[in-house]
């Protein structure tokens, strides 16, 4: 239910809600995607404090997540039950990992590389497509909206991640071209062997005593499933990476996300996996974050 207040009356509940704890870049998240409250307009109203401000839920709503964020560490993305990511919205629950920002560059990079090779030229789009460790459906989501007209199938070994992306699915009518299957990895895939133009993956890739390490919001919230990629990290790499040549059509593409100290262990796997044209792609801070590789064999 909409509410309609003083912007002086929202900007002294905001310093309140400060000086409990807690970021402001968070608390303005909130009020942004749960009040309404563009950023940017958040600021206008510090110049005019007098002018009235509708809100999309009421303050007292807006204050019961906030303390439940500070008292429980719950991120904000569960609290709220959405999170954007590039120029969706996506529903998210505590059985899949929350959506980053870093990780929309490996569409841009997927849209880059088939480009590239000639594999969907303007109109066209890959004919079948992979999303390992699919989690909350975000990058199966954004191929199948990228492709009108291919065909893709995500895999999760999480039932509750899978049930969560097929409702994102579902929301962008995406469930008639792309299959849901429940599996580790390349073991559901063995139908699809040698027929995928594009295997896309964000798996866990933090090492086990790393992921021990990070903050409560973090470790203690997010499923360790999708964040502990094992002693050095690269557990899952290693055996995406085996499948690849397997799975890949002759020349598909194989992209993944990895963690910011892997990029020369990635690219190895990827090399030794018998894969071409191997190479790293940069986050939004410069830091070697994505590794591609082609299966030989692309028509000239």
């Amino acid at each position: 239910m909409a509410t309609t207040l003083a912007a002086a009356e929202l900007l002294q509940w905001r310093r309140r809600q400060l000086e409990a704890g807690g970021e402001a870049s968070q608390l303005d998240w909130l009020l942004d995607l749960e009040g309404g409250i563009r950023w940017q307009t958040l600021q206008q109203l510090r110049l005019y404090p007098d002018q009235s401000v509708e809100l999309e839920a009421p303050l007292p709503r807006l204050e019961l997540l906030w303390q439940q964020h500070l008292n429980s560490g719950t991120p904000l993305q569960y609290l709220v039950g959405r999170c954007p990511w590039r120029d969706l919205e996506l529903e998210v629950q505590p059985g899949a990992l929350i959506p980053r920002q870093e990780t929309e560059l490996l569409v841009e990079l997927a849209e880059q590389r088939l480009s590239s090779s000639g594999d969907a030229p303007s109109g066209a789009s890959p004919l079948h497509w992979a999303d390992l460790g699919t989690g909350s459906g975000c990058l199966a989501v954004a191929l199948g909206r990228c492709w009108p007209g291919s065909r893709g199938v995500a895999v999760d070994q999480s039932s509750e991640a899978l049930a969560l992306a097929q409702r994102n699915l579902s929301k962008h009518h995406l469930l008639e071209r792309v299959e849901l299957r429940q599996g580790n990895w390349w073991a559901p895939l063995a139908d699809w062997a040698g027929q995928l133009d594009l295997v896309i993956s964000n798996p866990p890739y933090i090492p086990t005593a790393v992921w021990k390490q990070l903050e409560p919001t973090v470790r203690d919230h997010e499923p360790a499933l999708a964040l502990d990629g094992g002693g050095d990290g690269l557990e899952a790499i290693r055996a995406i990476a085996a499948g690849a040549a397997a799975h890949l059509a002759p020349g598909g593409w194989l992209l993944l996300e990895h963690h910011h100290d892997q990029s020369e262990a990635v690219l190895a796997l990827l090399n030794g996996a018998g894969l071409e044209q191997v190479s790293p792609h940069r986050d939004l801070e410069g830091i070697w974050r994505f590794a591609s590789g082609q299966r030989p064999g692309a028509t000239p």
